[in-house]
């Protein structure tokens, strides 16, 4: 019986899935949409919106003084994703784009079956970072 078992085990190892969903969790960082498997992405819900929500309390703190208490935030952060421009894009663009969202940053579109093997596919996005708004931003900083 799973009874308060929360975490789906996706077929793997307590390593493989941890470096897994932190590798999705960069992946929809940077790119801001990905295209997983539905179980994948119910399975990365939660832990990328625990980190958006490690990004608005470190800028909080940041914006009320206290450094430390931000940069441990940003040092949490960094121990899950690994990688350092993720990060900077997790604190700068991601979380004040959802500062006056209480939850439920991420959406979950379903997609259909994937033809080779039938399993149900899905989009994950972020609910308040729009992804026009960014492609226009991400032209004006290349013209300049």
């Amino acid at each position: 019986m799973r009874h308060r078992r929360k975490t789906s085990k996706l077929q793997r190892t307590k390593a493989h899935r941890r470096s897994l969903l932190a590798n999705q969790a960069c992946s929809l960082i940077e790119h801001r949409q990905i295209r997983t498997t539905l179980a994948k992405a119910k399975a990365l819900r939660p832990v990328v919106e625990k980190l958006v929500t490690l990004a608005k309390r470190g800028i909080a703190a940041e914006a009320a003084g206290e450094t430390a208490k931000g940069v441990h935030c940003r040092r949490q952060a960094f121990g899950f994703l690994r990688r350092k421009e993720t990060v900077k894009k997790l604190f700068a663009e991601i979380a004040p784009a959802s500062a006056d969202r209480a939850g439920g940053y991420t959406r979950i579109t379903k997609l259909g079956a994937r033809p080779s093997d039938s399993a149900p596919m899905a989009f994950i996005s972020w609910v308040d970072y729009s992804l026009e708004a960014a492609d226009e931003a991400d032209e004006v900083a290349a013209e300049a």
